[in-house]
């Protein structure tokens, strides 16, 4: 098998000679170049194309955003931004990521060295999910209009929109802020009251949240402990942290809390999907989108024997099959569909949960 080529581009002499040491030890990988800034990056990479870019944001005479946006309009390229941990910095990250960045790698301010050091098994599986992507699913579709319930659903009622009683549990990784928007900015307000694994570093979840809200009919923020699931809004796992729905007498709510990696993964898809198996049975939906590994292949097979309805994202349009590969592998999905058709999932969950099908009430 070829070795995957990278391009390191960071302004920090550091970070690109610590990288080089870190991705040079993996078998699969080569480090074709360094860079100080995307214009050295460019003339390098026209005598070597790279299979995979590493890209910091904030750099001299032609920033990360704006490189990144004439990559992908003229030579698409998976890329994995680097980002200092920031509140400033979580912004611009996700900017780079709807522009097409694969993931993040996130870097602090100081102790670089060390960090980058500690955190090389995380680089190398980033860079190894880069070179598997489907980089032209890394676009958004275009917004389409928003739906009424009336286009997807035989008989919708009015009580519908006031009941928390269906829910809908989505866990994504690679590639999956990207399928995100695509899905939420396509829901109206009746839809059922939705929970979200997102893999993201801690810090970046609070502005992922943010900018889908600005985005979206819906009402999309991090989850705080307490936080009742309701329709017409999201709650995203904040970064670092486990997320699981719980039950307090009729309403379901979520408990945030810390724990050791699951699946090596925190905030897990496998956490969120096990707590909605035992304490929603039938009265769920699970979707399990884009991403790499894994994480929540078991989560959404203890769903489907609890009775909930589970999708999986069809491969076509998944940045990274991994994730759901796994799921409907392990025989936890009764429906595959493609992402643009996500949302239509998410509202037929109000007409689900007859007394008739199987599982737990």
């Amino acid at each position: 098998m070829n070795a995957i080529k990278v391009m390191v581009v960071d302004d920090s002499a550091v970070v690109r000679q610590v990288m080089l040491d870190v991705l040079k030890d993996a078998p699969d990988i080569e480090v074709i170049g360094t860079a100080a800034d995307p214009l050295f990056a460019l003339q390098k990479m026209q005598a070597q194309w790279p299979d995979v870019i590493t890209l910091d944001i904030e750099m001299p005479r032609m920033d990360g955003i704006t490189f990144l946006r004439k990559l992908m309009a003229e030579r698409p390229t998976p890329v994995v931004v680097c980002s200092s941990l920031t509140e400033k910095g979580a912004e611009t990250t996700l900017q780079a990521l709807s522009a097409g960045a694969v993931s993040i790698i996130t870097k602090p301010k100081m102790g670089v060295k060390q960090f980058l050091q500690d955190a090389s098994n995380d680089l190398v599986e980033a860079v190894r999910s880069a070179a598997r992507a489907n980089i032209r699913r890394l676009g958004i579709p275009p917004a389409a209009p928003k739906l009424g319930p009336d286009k997807v659903l035989s008989s919708p009622t009015g009580a519908m929109a006031h009941t928390s009683d269906r829910i809908v549990a989505i866990g994504t990784s690679t590639g999956g802020t990207q399928a995100l928007e695509a899905v939420l900015t396509r829901l109206p307000r009746v839809c059922p009251g939705i929970v979200i694994v997102q893999h993201m570093p801690e810090r970046f979840t609070a502005a992922f949240a943010e900018r889908l809200n600005g985005l979206c009919e819906i009402e999309v923020r991090e989850a705080r402990s307490g936080d009742r699931v309701v329709p017409g809004c999201a709650l995203i796992a904040p970064g670092g942290l486990h997320m699981q729905l719980t039950r307090s007498g009729a309403r379901y709510q979520v408990e945030v809390v810390n724990g050791p990696l699951i699946s090596r993964h925190k905030p897990s898809v496998d956490v969120l999907f096990r707590s909605v198996a035992k304490v929603a049975g039938r009265n769920a939906t699970g979707i399990i989108m884009t991403g790499m590994g894994d994480d929540g292949a078991r989560g959404l097979k203890e769903m489907h024997d609890a009775g909930a309805h589970t999708v999986a994202q069809d491969e076509a349009t998944c940045v990274v099959f991994g994730m759901p590969k796994e799921a409907i592998r392990m025989g936890g999905v009764r429906e595959i569909r493609a992402l643009e058709s996500i949302p239509a999932a998410i509202l037929a969950a109000l007409s689900l949960g007859s007394p008739s099908r199987s599982g737990r009430p």
